[in-house]
């Protein structure tokens, strides 16, 4: 007789398989509701391939599009795009986390097991507080940066159309996502009818570096406040790390990029793209007319992305961070890496070198894929697939001419930057422990 299968065997499914399943079901969810007529303000039927590239810039909240979001989507297709970037931004297993809890449901340990890998929670334990709070902590920010936003929209677009405008930039910069409405000034426009506005930008970089330092960290805020000492180590290398990414890279701008420029505009334009860059997709400044240095340090920024367990994409800072701490100890001859006296484990400098393999081959290797199929220049090309690897979105302007091809290779790269290409190795490589260790031999590097 054939036995049953055991009821708790679904606690031996890979956790990482169903992270990506989740959002590969919400990407695919979004397309077809992007594909009715009601969706499109012709109300007529978008084609398949810009509705599912529309849906995979979304749900990884990049903010890359073949269809400017303004002129293209009605109301109800912009309100698919907003839930899509919600969603996305916070998480498709925080969202079913959510939704478990309010029918009732019981949260099993493996449901718990599959949340802290998410949000790269360092334990188990807490961690159904932990996305209560997560939940009132993000409704409690996008309010408040709408409110913010909506007297200078109300003034701009109207009393009711402001408050959808408020809603949709505030969420859109909070998860990192840098979809815009603004293609009713002039398509593909982003913020630069913002430019040179103090209050607007100041927001704005407000919600993409809130949204963008991670869950882990508001809680770390939240509880010590302005003690320093009292944080974790994530926390302290996230704040550290992020400051010097923001300040360095603006002072850079400054000199080289915007200089002949007044100086409100160039403060400001300097700032919003060092922020922005690492992620967030909007941009307050005609990019095409960027230098190829400043173009290649933006690529930079885009390919380090936000912190762990944030609403943004890319390699992370802390994995930076751990490779520069690494280098450092090497330098210095010491055998462990240290920091705030505290010493990081070997594993997680093993893996933060496999996140740097695996972004440079992919980001490399998509590049001149995509400048061979379509013929642009290179410079370009590695601009559009850092801007998709790291969920940036923002672009030199070619997204719209890119081949179906490239799209696909767009989708695919903005895919595995949100999910995590880590994720996707897991979920497709069952776990191995080593039975045994073979023979250690040395060899000579460097």
């Amino acid at each position: 007789m054939k036995k049953n299968k055991p009821l708790n065997h679904i606690h031996n499914r890979n956790p990482f398989r169903w992270i990506s399943m989740g959002f590969l079901v919400l990407v695919l969810s979004g397309a077809l509701l992007l594909m009715l007529p009601i969706a499109s303000r012709e109300r007529t039927v978008t084609p398949f391939k810009d509705t599912l590239f529309t849906a995979v810039s979304a749900s990884c909240v990049t903010g890359l599009v073949v269809r400017d979001t303004a002129t293209h989507w009605s109301l109800f297709g912009q309100a698919v795009i907003l839930m899509l970037i919600q969603i996305g931004g916070m998480g498709v297993i925080t969202i079913g986390l959510m939704i478990t809890r309010l029918s009732g449901k019981k949260i099993g340990l493996w449901f718990r097991g599959m949340m802290q890998d998410s949000i790269s929670a360092p334990q188990v334990g807490g961690i159904l507080h932990l996305t209560k709070f997560i939940l009132k902590m993000t409704a409690a920010i996008e309010l408040t940066g709408a409110a913010l936003l909506y007297p200078v929209f109300c003034h701009e677009f109207g009393a009711v159309k402001g408050i959808w405008y408020s809603v949709f930039h505030s969420v859109s910069a909070f998860c990192n996502a840098g979809f815009d409405l603004m293609g009713v000034r002039e398509p593909f426009s982003s913020m630069t009818g913002f430019g040179g506005n103090i209050y607007v930008n100041i927001v704005l970089m407000l919600l993409i570096i809130t949204g963008g330092i991670g869950f882990l960290t508001w809680d770390d805020l939240v509880q010590h406040g302005l003690r320093f000492k009292k944080y974790r180590l994530q926390t302290k290398i996230v704040l550290v790390t992020s400051g010097i990414l923001i300040i360095l890279p603006a002072v850079f701008f400054f000199f080289a990029e915007y200089s002949g420029e007044p100086a409100k505009e160039r403060i400001l334009h300097s700032l919003f793209q060092s922020v922005t860059a690492r992620t967030a997709g909007f941009n307050t400044a005609d990019l095409s007319k960027m230098s190829e240095s400043g173009a290649m340090l933006m690529t930079v920024l885009m390919l380090i992305g936000g912190c762990s367990g944030s609403t943004a994409g890319g390699m992370k800072t802390s994995t930076i961070a751990v490779l520069f701490l690494s280098a450092f100890s090497v330098f210095r001859r010491r055998n462990d890496v240290e920091c705030f006296d505290r010493r990081i484990p070997a594993d997680t400098i093993r893996t933060a070198g496999a996140i740097l393999f695996m972004y440079i081959t992919l980001f490399l290797s998509t590049g001149i894929t995509i400048s061979m199929i379509d013929s642009f220049p290179l410079v370009s090309c590695l601009f559009e697939t850092g801007s998709a690897l790291g969920t940036a979105g923002v672009t030199l302007g070619i997204t719209t001419l890119l081949s179906p091809a490239s799209h696909i290779i767009l989708m695919l790269l903005m895919f595995a930057g949100r999910v995590g290409g880590l994720t996707l190795i897991y979920a497709a490589v069952a776990s191995n422990t080593e039975a045994s260790r073979l023979p250690q031999e040395k060899i000579t590097v460097g």
